[in-house]
């Protein structure tokens, strides 16, 4: 005798796969380390796996969420054979994603080309939004850490990350 079996997707706001905060900027590491809370050890890399994440979420409060406590971030993590996060805030969006894509294709092509000074005049991102503590340069380091990719929704207010391991368990 065979069972049927009915699947269906489901709507789950307090699924523990999803976290959501407030956003608080003065909490972001607190954040970082509540998310990594059941991370494997070997996936965390000293502190480099919190920096990187609190980086996104300090992002999604600041740039995104323009630091409303009002707004949330949410925050969707998976540690099974690597890490991948996707964080989404209630923003407009990344509107200066594609100028600060040409900005680091500029820098690399410096770099490539050994032209030390066109690749110091683009040490740092300046969007129309950017202060005094910004400088595009988390992203920089970002792309270079997150070597699964990293990509965005169409609205550019969620960002997915990923980070493969070649030694790590999990």
């Amino acid at each position: 005798m065979r069972t049927l079996i009915v699947r269906k997707l489901i709507v789950d706001e307090r699924n523990e796969l999803f976290v959501e905060f407030s956003s608080d900027f003065e909490r972001v590491r607190e954040y970082a380390a509540l998310v990594l809370t059941d991370c494997p050890e070997s996936f965390k890399e000293g502190k480099l796996l919190e920096q990187q994440l609190s980086e996104i979420i300090k992002n999604g409060i600041k740039h995104g969420n323009r630091r409303d406590p009002a707004k949330r971030l949410r925050v969707w993590f998976d540690f099974r054979k690597r890490v991948r996060f996707i964080v989404e805030d209630e923003g407009e969006g990344f509107k200066e994603l594609d100028a600060w894509n040409d900005f680091y294709r500029r820098r690399q092509e410096a770099l490539f080309r050994e032209d030390i000074d066109a690749f110091l005049s683009l040490a740092s991102y300046r969007g129309p939004r950017s202060d005094d503590d910004d400088g595009g340069n988390s992203l920089v380091a970002a792309l270079e850490y997150w070597n699964g990719g990293m990509i965005y929704n169409g609205a550019k207010n969620k960002v997915g990350v990923v980070r493969w391991f070649t030694g790590g368990s999990g």
